[in-house]
């Protein structure tokens, strides 16, 4: 069920917490009709899983159950001037090796900070000590169990390592990350394992009153998970809003020193958590609709691939797509999205294409920085989300990278991920192996094209044009305006 996004000034991006609520709601009940117009019983359906957007920041009254502000989500880049301030705070350089996150806009952490000094609500309920915080799964399942009344509060690994006050190796909230974001006092949700019988609690109304949550995943684990991903060295690419590519590390987590993020891939109650390192592009699929809404060159979201491939090439453009900053493998915070190489011959099917390549060439990115932190190179790549139905797509993926990459036909893999996990609690599974067989009909292989010299040739001019969009927003200037009156 889509829903709307919110845009109340530039960089700020928002939703309506009752809004997600209410449009999960409508996804069981539609979901369910379907299920019983199928010939199935509500009483086959054994337990519910649930995945989510990560990172996007939710806090509410702990004694009404009323959000104290709209959900901030995870690519807004109001926090720029607090990050730009916190990477300067002593301790700050020891935040990766302890929460396997870089200081940035993307996680949690600097979103509360700014609710925590920006709204005067927030202020209130902290003081008063009813302030609580949690990312949308959080959100999702306090409500789904009747908010107040039964006053379920709590959040999964995948979650919480994702918002920089998680411990990465123990998996508890950390004191100095914390204190060091300032936001002592807030209602943290209990860390509970991703697949779990009873943590979760039960669906509190609807048509499948009664039915229990067992599994919880951030969406990108989700993914990992749905594309049974679970041997070390196994990966996947899923093509969003942004785009996250997982690398499944094993039961101990890798701090990268090339960019990139070290996360909790899963961690099933009774197993060791296994973790995964993740590179992150904050536009993927938005830079689709950016060409669809913003710009009007494509009516629906599907026609980009058929544009992009009524041109051999993007005509020397290429569109560096920082709309929110550039994620892994840069993290750079000041660039801006930005289009070079234009000329008179360039056409709305050049700039279709080059927006297509953006993200190829940051998952390439990812992958060069995998490799170094691993130590060992990918073949194939499995791929999942929107863009992937594009066989325009996903053949430029191949020919950028230079590797095959692997499509499966059932690509709702964040969805089963989350069955997955709320199956395992449930004992529909035991061992992974059982799912070796899952979605594996169907699956669609691309190879590359290209030769390395032509591949090499291409990424070098992407690399130049990231440098030369860098440096758009000035952070000394941040730092010298009073943003107290922005809110």
């Amino acid at each position: 069920m889509e829903f709307e996004q919110l845009y109340p000034h530039s960089g700020w991006i928002e939703h309506d917490p009752y809004e997600l609520v209410k449009s999960v709601n409508t996804c069981i009940e539609q979901a369910t009709e379907d299920f019983l117009e199928q010939g199935y019983e509500v009483d086959d359906i054994k337990a519910i899983g649930i995945t989510n957007q990560r990172e996007t920041t939710v806090v509410w009254d702990t004694e009404t159950g009323k959000p104290l502000y709209n959900a901030i989500v995870w690519p807004d880049t109001r926090t720029s001037k607090i990050v730009h301030e916190l990477r300067k705070r002593d301790g700050s350089d020891k935040l990766r090796a302890l929460c396997g996150l870089p200081l940035s806009t993307y996680p949690s952490g600097a979103k509360l900070l700014w609710l925590v000094r920006h709204v005067p609500a927030v202020q209130t309920a902290l003081k008063a000590g009813r302030c609580s915080f949690g990312t949308v799964d959080s959100w999702l399942i306090y409500n789904l169990n009747g908010g107040v009344k039964n006053g379920i509060h709590v959040t999964d690994p995948t979650n919480a390592s994702r918002t920089m006050f998680c411990n990465i190796k123990t998996l508890e909230y950390d004191d100095f990350l914390i204190d060091f974001f300032g936001v002592r006092g807030v209602n943290m949700p209990k860390i509970v394992p991703s697949s779990d019988p009873d943590a979760y609690g039960t669906l509190n109304d609807g048509i499948l009153k009664g039915v229990k949550i067992t599994g919880c995943l951030g969406d990108q684990s989700a993914a990992l998970v749905g594309q049974c991903a679970f041997t070390p060295g196994m990966a996947k690419n899923t093509y969003g809003t942004g785009c996250f590519l997982l690398y499944n590390t094993g039961h101990e987590p890798v701090i990268s020193k090339n960019g990139l993020l070290t996360t909790v891939a899963y961690a099933f109650k009774g197993q060791k958590p296994v973790y995964a390192l993740e590179g992150s592009i904050a536009v993927a699929g938005s830079a689709v609709k950016f060409l669809r809404d913003n710009l009007g060159l494509i009516k629906h979201s599907g026609e980009i691939g058929e544009l992009a491939s009524k041109v051999k090439d993007s005509g020397g453009v290429v569109f560096v797509t920082a709309f929110s900053g550039l994620f892994a493998p840069y993290w750079v915070d000041d660039a801006r999205g930005t289009i070079f190489g234009i000329t008179q011959y360039t056409t709305k099917e050049h700039i279709a294409r080059a927006t297509i390549e953006a993200t190829c060439f940051q998952t390439k990115a990812i992958l060069h920085a995998m490799e170094k932190d691993s130590g060992t190179a990918l073949h194939t790549l499995a791929v999942d989300g929107g863009m992937s139905n594009s066989d325009v797509c996903m053949q430029l993926q191949a020919d950028i990278m230079g590797i095959d990459v692997d499509r499966p036909q059932m690509r709702e893999t964040t969805a089963l991920g989350a069955a997955i996990a709320a199956g395992f609690a449930v004992n529909l599974w035991k061992e992974f192996s059982e799912l070796k067989n899952v979605n594996r009909d169907g699956r669609k292989t691309f190879t590359p094209t290209t030769t390395e010299d032509q591949r090499s040739k291409l990424f070098r001019l992407w690399e130049k044009a990231v440098e030369k969009a860098q440096g758009w927003v000035d952070n000394d200037a941040l730092d010298a305006a009073d943003d107290g009156d922005e809110y």
